[in-house]
């Protein structure tokens, strides 16, 4: 095996460790604003959550440019969208409109899980065709 299959199979792994936690990070948001945990808890957690996400984006979006990804700049809009949207959930956690946190919470666990399942799957069959 080549150090470029290796290095791709490995970065495949390490970013599908990392939607596991953004998944398990988005569930515990649904969670906690659902469960009606106090305000601190809430924030607390959409703070790591926004943390990790711009951690994992930038790193994933390093990778693509690493590897001259043909999508990247679609990858990218994506991200954006999560980003600004958990902006959106931040300024409604501030503004104590718990019921929107929710609605919007779950609306980006959808996108998500579905970004993961499209785009994340296609960059990954990328870095495993050796591109």
């Amino acid at each position: 095996m080549s150090k470029l299959t290796y290095f791709n199979i490995a970065s495949t792994a390490e970013t599908d460790r990392e939607h596991q936690v953004q998944l398990c990070l988005l569930q515990a948001l649904c969670d906690a604003v659902r469960d009606q945990r106090g305000a601190e808890s809430v924030g607390e957690i959409l703070g790591q959550l926004i943390a990790y996400s711009e951690a994992h984006f930038m790193s994933e979006e390093l990778l693509m440019r690493l590897q001259s990804y043909d999508d990247y700049a679609g990858h990218v809009d994506e991200h954006m969208h999560m980003m600004d949207v958990l902006g959106q959930i931040a300024a409604d956690h501030e503004a104590r409109n718990s019921s929107l946190v929710l609605g919007k919470a779950a609306e980006v666990l959808g996108f998500i899980g579905d970004h993961i399942a499209t785009h994340d799957r296609r960059f990954a069959a990328f870095l495993s065709s050796g591109q």
